[in-house]
């Protein structure tokens, strides 16, 4: 397989006569963890369906680990791919137990049924819940989590499988300061391992950019304002267009904050 993970040529999704995506050129190479940031409609979240191959372009081809979505054998490939998204999160069963609910990734699905697990699939399941700082609620339910508690299982059933490509969208939204922070911290370990997969990250906020990630690509309205290495693509000029108004970014420490800036 090519170093190359993902590839968007040309790629536009049209809906009831409206581009959500408009011609999006994009390549994600294995040692590369990126993050997208843009406002609420900027097609963020149908960026990363298409990366995770949940979903089909209108116009153009999308690459991802060597198979064309569309054409590629989806039960081999999903596997492949780490996603976790708040729809995903909706199809897991409140009574499964936090330990079922990352082993059932092994099998692409969210709930128990009639699989048949070896003994490796208990052990990886539980080193995975250790590493996310989860394995004291192994047994308990998904739906008595609390918010925080929830992201931290999406994500390690979404790196359950070891995937070459892992796709998180908004992990930290809604988390309070504390939740956050911890989450924040435990990405940014992951994503300076270099043993880690490809990661892509969406969020609405600078502060939520996990030390480790190296690319960022900025959307508004379907196209691409800037996409390129994060220190040069997350400027306030490129953030100010992106949002549509004055933006003040700084970074310190490898984490970032962006503010609106204020009025003379």
């Amino acid at each position: 397989m090519s170093n190359t993970v993902l590839s968007f040529n040309s790629v536009s999704v049209v809906r009831d006569g409206n581009a959500i995506l408009d011609g999006v050129e994009w390549n994600v190479t294995a040692d590369q963890r990126w993050v997208i940031l843009g406002a609420n409609g900027a097609g963020k979240t149908t960026l990363v369906q298409l990366a995770a191959a949940a979903s089909h372009p209108t116009s153009g081809t999308v690459t991802v680990l060597d198979e064309e979505v569309g054409k590629a054998d989806l039960a081999e490939l999903k596997p492949r791919i780490g996603y976790a998204s708040s729809v995903l999160a909706g199809r897991i069963p409140k009574r499964e137990t936090v330990l079922d609910v990352v082993m059932t990734a092994a099998y692409a699905v969210t709930g128990r049924w009639h699989e048949e697990y070896e003994e490796i699939d208990v052990r990886r399941a539980k080193r995975v819940l250790a590493e996310w700082k989860l394995d004291s609620l192994a047994d308990r339910a998904f739906g008595t989590l609390s918010d925080g508690e929830k992201k931290r299982v999406q994500i390690a059933r979404s790196v359950m499988t070891d995937p070459e490509l892992l796709i998180l969208d908004e992990p930290a939204a809604s988390l309070d300061l504390g939740s956050r922070e911890e989450l924040v911290t435990l990405l940014g370990g992951y994503a300076s391992d270099s043993r880690s997969p490809a990661m892509i990250v969406v969020t609405h906020h600078a502060e939520e950019i996990p030390i480790g990630f190296t690319h960022a690509m900025l959307l508004r309205d379907g196209a691409i304002v800037a996409a390129g290495e994060l220190a040069a693509t997350l400027t306030s000029e490129n953030l100010s267009e992106t949002f549509g108004l004055p933006i003040d970014v700084s970074s310190e420490g490898g984490r970032y904050t962006a503010r609106a800036r204020p009025q003379e």
